[in-house]
């Protein structure tokens, strides 16, 4: 779908509420085209625009879309194919399934994952694609696409045909042009991908102003591996790629990264002087609380990145790790999760994490009900009174997305 073939004509919106951005506004509308131009009381809108205002209702809040940071949509064919519980056992039926699955998650059913998000208000999203085989779906999706080609690959023998087959599929992408599509890079991890092939990826990622993302410190397994060469990566390393040492230390991998902005994935068993790093890069880390306790890797240890002023996001990942690609239900098992950290603050931090805080670490001009931002936003009915309370029950009670709009176009 190419968005925005036209103009959007001015639309005001009266709601019972408007929440973003840790705001709470009662009886507020909003004035948008392809960008939201205004923000003020039903009582001024109606004055000025009179019979040109639509009045949402009683119930009716008004949000912004959802951005979900992280997702792998070419495993979206799983449901009870692949092992959960430990990381390893996990990762060893992903290598025994992963023909059977790649191959069932054609097209069609990776437009359906696409659809799935945006009923559950997920308006932007950040997909990792290992083989490119849901280019053409994120492609004609109406959501906005940051499209991470990812390169793996841990043998320097291979290093030539593995960048040959990651710069196909990241020109294949930049060849497609239309807004609120971005090719960009994804660097696996630091334990599959050789350090000849992440300076090339990164210095080309500087050059053109890619946005980047990797996956770090996932599991007790990869610290093992990373730190001694041994654990239980050793006997997974030795018999598929008959390597017997690490690509690269986590400080190592991590130093590549210095002067690139970058989303670093799970990051659950990452150490004090790593979070360290990460800070001082100015990275982003995505939480992915579900599949994190899937995989049994831990949880993410909040304290620490508010100590170190790390920003963080939500992202579902994918269906292989994951069972829904719904940001509300994300949100719902962070804060339980969590429960030594206080509730309510909690609770906007993670709306935080799907809004603003995503749309600044991936780079969108969205997440925000606020003047010159992109219209892209979310029509919810709800059935209890509204208090300050409004983001934990957003997140617990039932709700309903009535329409969505991005740039200003009503997408349901």
């Amino acid at each position: 779908m190419k968005k925005n073939s036209k103009e959007s004509t001015l639309q005001i919106l009266l709601a019972d509420t408007l929440f973003t951005n840790g705001v709470i506004l009662k009886n507020y509308g909003i004035v948008f085209d392809k960008t939201i131009l205004e923000v003020t009381s039903n009582d001024e809108l109606r004055s000025r625009y009179g019979e040109q205002c639509i009045e949402l209702g009683g119930g009716s809040v008004l949000l912004p879309g959802l951005i979900n940071s992280h997702v792998h949509l070419e495993f979206s064919a799983n449901r009870s194919t692949l092992t959960y519980g430990e990381f390893m056992p996990w990762l060893s039926s992903v290598i025994a399934s992963r023909d059977e699955l790649i191959n069932g998650c054609d097209d069609e059913c990776t437009t359906r994952a696409i659809k799935t998000m945006l009923s559950n208000g997920i308006t932007a999203f950040g997909a990792v694609s290992s083989y490119g085989f849901d280019l053409n779906p994120c492609f004609q999706a109406p959501q906005k696409v940051v499209f991470f080609n990812e390169l793996i690959g841990s043998d320097p023998q291979m290093a030539d045909a593995l960048y040959a087959n990651f710069q196909e599929r990241l020109f294949a992408a930049q060849a497609l042009k239309r807004e609120g599509f971005h090719p960009s890079i994804a660097i696996h991890s630091p334990y599959s991908v050789h350090r000849i092939l992440i300076q090339k990826a990164l210095k080309y990622a500087r050059e053109k102003h890619l946005r980047v993302t990797a996956h770090f410190m996932e599991s007790p397994a990869e610290r093992e591996w990373l730190e001694s060469n041994s654990g239980a990566f050793a006997p997974f390393f030795q018999n598929f790629l008959k390597q017997t040492q690490a690509a690269n230390t986590a400080e190592e991998f991590l130093s590549y990264f210095r002067d690139v902005p970058t989303l670093f994935t799970h990051a659950v068993q990452a150490s004090d002087k790593e979070l360290s790093t990460i800070a001082d890069g100015n990275h982003t880390i995505i939480h992915c609380p579900i599949s994190n306790r899937l995989l049994g890797n831990g949880k993410l240890d909040l304290n620490r990145l508010e100590e170190e002023s790390i920003r963080w996001v939500c992202g579902t990942d994918g269906l292989s790790s994951n069972y829904s690609l719904d940001l509300f239900e994300e949100m719902k098992v962070a804060l339980f999760l969590h429960h030594s950290r206080e509730l309510l603050p909690l609770a906007h931090q993670l709306w935080k994490s799907v809004t603003t805080n995503a749309a600044e670490a991936l780079q969108l001009n969205c997440g925000k009900i606020a003047p010159t931002f992109d219209a892209d936003i979310l029509v919810m009915r709800i059935d209890y009174p509204i208090n300050d309370q409004l983001p934990i029950h957003l997140i617990t009670q039932p709700h309903s997305i009535e329409s969505i709009y991005i740039q200003g176009e009503k997408i349901q």
